[in-house]
């Protein structure tokens, strides 16, 4: 059975949501595609593909061209690969079948007799690196690019294809060349480039349409004053009007007619529609007026609206440039993570280090790490100490210490000793690729209000143009006049403001769930992000959620009855107080090398403290009892009261401390030294750091929070009472985490699942809304809706204090974007008009102020949306 796959590519030219609902309703005409959703604001489209990798490909290359003819573009990168190997015209073809197996691919061409490959591959899908590795296990090489010389520097070029975009943003795409160093550069930046040239465009027509809009303006504005004298009013300056208005309304205003044809050959329409339509009926009418006049006839009368349809056009290309600027600035969380990676990585091959690009480490290669330098990819520690920065992803500003075995990720950065790493992942396996893959998922998936809004816009344009019409009709019954009701018409056109009920949701979820990855939340989609904010119950898991999940030393009580003789004491001043610090050495040392958690425990307080342990002797596991020692000549026992009791230990007093501690859900240590009972060591599972705080903060908002474990009751209630939740249900199988969750949603509860174990995935599947903690296992990872890149419980909170201003933000940005047209557009229509308390402007709206206000309204929204990352969490 071919396999499903899901392919997220940049879609450039679309202007409003019925823009989107042509690219979504062309893509789907391809034969191996099963969906295709398209989020306008982040310009993305997302196919779900059915099929191979090869059958992926052509089922994208499919989709572009049927894009491309809907009136919008895919933008995609080319490279000129030099190709080594080669013997015959078969190894063309096996190159050629190999290089189109890669993703994104979207056209391969081998030619044996240059001995190169030429291929298109699908900005942000495809790659040199991963075409380059495609060679090669073909059996064939390709060569890497030579690095740029300082007196001739090689020169990407950028190659502007010059169709025209259905819609106003235009369309660019760049060309590269694989020999070119800066390539990878290149391919990493190829949309934002297409972006950046779309914005260029838009800023060449703003700049054409106020170089003649403005002079327009004047001459019309001040000649119906009568600013200007009696020479405004001369035949000849209609005819001025007339040769200022053109080029904006066929060069400026341009994209605007090709848009709307293209729109309406896809049986849609879309913004480009009403501009078209509104600014057209102003120029052709005056057209008419003029060439009326000319022939002597004054039928239509002698004013002329050509400045109406320039300045519309100027305003909104104006409106455009701003929200583009804007909409650029919601995917800044992305661009930052991008920023992160390393462009190289200095590596051990063959006993030598060797600077090379980070997209050519390999699983194994051994990577040479020095202070200040970034990571390359993610790997083990092999050698050598250090601290490393990993704030870009936890957001803690603390640097991590790690050592030979502890895990680093890539585009961290090591801020004091020199490491000596082996690269474990690399490519789109690592952490930061996996981090960027989810935001950029969960930036481009459709919110569930979102639907309501797609419903609303199909139906917009349409009704904004019967509206229009009935608008036309009703005032030349009133007896208005055609050119005052003509004037309405061209109102009610222009003032409709598609684009900014389709930014409404989709920019406040970018920016929030960019926000969120800043502060290491990482929601999987944005009906996580919806589901969140509606939370009224949060489900804990205790080890390694509430707790660290390790066993801890918690306290160490030293018998005040024991005749010991000297211990002898340290020669450093430590947190344990002397006496208490040889007997806490003493009993590490005997459990030196011990694999048991508890013993475990005691080693790693001694290096707390910095405690140099002995080697210890004549060592004996004692089953089910505890261990025996010998320790500098001391003859040391570690272990339960049933040992005490068989050796006939001297208790010292210890007892009824030892059932105390045992109360508390610790488990309790026996320590004797030369048959006395010296001290008891506690070792229990202890908080993480801000667990309560977290717990205080969601009782605060008002969830119910419970605990659930399959530890025993009385640990469970230990821990409990330490967070402050009052909620435990302990001794729980896997299976029963489950039932817990579906029985509090039975209650009414709209439930959050907290875990970080393999045995947690089934209930955070069940939740409302499942949360994983980032330092536990990938299955509860893909099983939650929410990760915790910290594992700190106080990022619980912060998710859903995100959430709820997330979802307060798009409601804002709804009640504005349906609000504007709702009130709007019956004040464009004229309904104002009879009320003699209503301003003048009002009840005649005139064109231009409504040009104004639709270029501005889709700006406000994304504005709004950009309040959220100054967000306080």
């Amino acid at each position: 059975m071919d396999e499903t796959k899901q392919l997220t590519v940049p879609v450039i030219g679309m202007t409003c949501l019925g823009c989107a609902a042509s690219v979504e309703t062309s893509s789907k005409k391809a034969e191996a595609v099963e969906d295709a959703t398209v989020n306008f604001a982040s310009e993305r489209l997302t196919l779900t593909v059915d099929g191979t990798h090869r059958q992926a490909n052509e089922a994208l290359a499919e989709v572009r061209q049927l894009v491309k003819r809907a009136g919008y573009k895919i933008p995609t990168l080319t490279l000129s690969l030099p190709i080594i190997g080669m013997s015959c015209t078969a190894c063309a073809n096996t190159v050629e079948k190999a290089i189109r197996e890669v993703d994104g691919v979207v056209y391969a061409s081998v030619n044996f007799a240059s001995e190169q490959a030429n291929v298109e591959y699908v900005s942000g899908l495809g790659s040199r690196a991963p075409i380059a590795e495609a060679i090669r296990k073909a059996g064939y090489d390709t060569v890497s690019a030579a690095p740029p010389t300082p007196d001739a520097p090689p020169v990407v070029g950028e190659s502007v294809e010059q169709e025209d975009v259905g819609g106003s943003s235009g369309g660019k795409l760049i060309s590269a060349s694989a020999a070119d160093p800066l390539v990878d550069e290149v391919e990493e930046d190829a949309e934002a480039a297409a972006r950046a040239a779309a914005i260029r465009h838009e800023f060449i027509r703003l700049l054409v349409g106020a170089v003649f809009s403005l002079p327009l303006l004047i001459i019309s504005m001040g000649r119906d004053f009568g600013l200007l004298g009696s020479w405004a009013h001369a035949a000849g300056v209609n005819w001025l009007l007339f040769l200022l208005a053109t080029p904006v309304q066929f060069f400026v205003g341009w994209d605007y007619y090709v848009g709307a044809i293209k729109s309406l050959r896809n049986r849609s329409a879309n913004m480009d529609v009403l501009v078209a339509m509104g600014t057209t009926v102003a120029y052709v009418f005056s057209l008419a007026v003029l060439a009326a006049r000319f022939v002597g006839s004054s039928a239509l009368g002698e004013h002329v609206y050509f400045e109406t349809s320039a300045v519309i056009i100027t305003l909104i290309v104006l409106g455009k440039l701003l929200e583009a600027r804007a909409k650029g600035r919601t995917s800044a969380a992305i661009k930052e993570l991008i920023g992160l990676q390393s462009r190289t990585a200095r590596v051990m091959r063959e006993g030598e280090e060797l600077d090379i690009p980070v997209e050519e480490v390999v699983v194994g290669d051994m990577m040479i790490v020095r202070p200040g330098e970034k990571i390359p990819v993610d790997g083990i520690v092999i050698s050598g100490e250090s601290s490393v920065d990993e704030s870009m992803f936890t957001g803690e500003s603390m640097p991590v210490e790690k050592e030979a075995g502890s895990s680093v990720f890539g585009a961290t950065l090591n801020k004091q000793g020199l490491l000596g790493i082996e690269a474990t992942k690399v490519g789109r396996e690592t952490a930061l690729a996996q981090i960027i893959k989810l935001v950029e998922d969960a930036q481009g998936s459709k919110a569930p209000i979102q639907r309501v809004v797609d419903q609303v816009a199909a139906y917009f344009v349409p009704a904004v143009i019967g509206l229009a019409c009935v608008t036309f009709v009703v005032w030349m019954f009133a007896g208005a006049g055609f050119v005052a009701a003509l004037l309405r018409v061209v109102a009610v056109l222009v003032i409709a403001c598609p684009c900014a009920m389709g930014l409404a949701t989709p920019t406040s979820i970018m920016v929030g769930i960019g926000k969120g990855a800043g502060t290491g939340i990482l929601f999987k989609n944005s009906v996580a992000l919806e589901h969140t904010q509606k939370l009224t119950a949060v489900l804990l898991d205790k080890t390694g959620t509430i707790t660290r999940g390790e066993p801890a030393v918690t306290d160490l009580v030293v018998s005040e009855n024991s005749p010991r003789p000297s211990l002898g004491s340290s020669p450093k001043q430590l947190p344990v107080p002397v006496g208490r610090t040889d007997l806490l050495r003493l009993a590490a040392s005997a459990e030196r090398g011990s694999e048991h958690p508890v013993g475990e425990a005691i080693v790693r307080a001694a290096g707390a403290n910095g405690l140099d342990l002995a080697e210890p002797a004549k060592f004996e596991a004692l089953a089910g009892h505890g261990i025996s020692a010998q320790v500098e000549e001391k003859q040391i026992l570690l272990g339960n009261l049933r040992l005490m009791e068989r050796e006939n230990i001297n208790l010292n007093g210890l007892v009824p401390r030892y059932e105390e501690l045992q109360a508390e859900a610790k488990s309790t240590i026996w320590l004797a030294v030369d048959g006395q009972a010296e001290a008891l060591i506690a070792v229990a599972d202890t908080v993480k750091e801000g667990s309560g705080e977290a717990v205080a903060s969601l009782r605060k908002m008002g969830l119910t929070v419970a605990m659930l474990t399959g530890d025993n009751q009385a640990t469970a209630d230990a821990i409990a009472r330490e967070v402050g939740i009052n909620r435990v249900i302990a001794e729980l199988l896997p299976g029963q985490k489950v039932d817990q969750v579906k029985a509090m949603q039975a209650e009414g509860f709209r439930v959050a699942m907290l875990g970080d174990g393999i045995n947690d995935a089934p209930a955070l599947a069940q939740a409302d809304v499942g949360i994983a903690i980032g330092a536990g296992t990938d299955v509860a990872m893909e099983a939650a809706d929410v990760t915790l890149i910290r594992g700190d419980l106080r990022s619980v909170p912060q998710a859903i204090v995100l959430s709820q201003a997330t979802m307060r933000n798009i409601r804002q940005n709804l009640s504005w974007a349906f609000g504007y047209n709702v009130a709007l557009i019956p004040i464009a229509a004229g309904v104002l008009a009879p009320f003699a308390w209503a301003p003048p402007f009002l009840q005649q709206l005139h064109p231009i102020l409504a040009a104004a206000a639709m270029a501005f309204s889709s700006v406000s929204v994304v504005v709004n949306a950009l309040r959220l990352r100054q967000l306080q969490l």
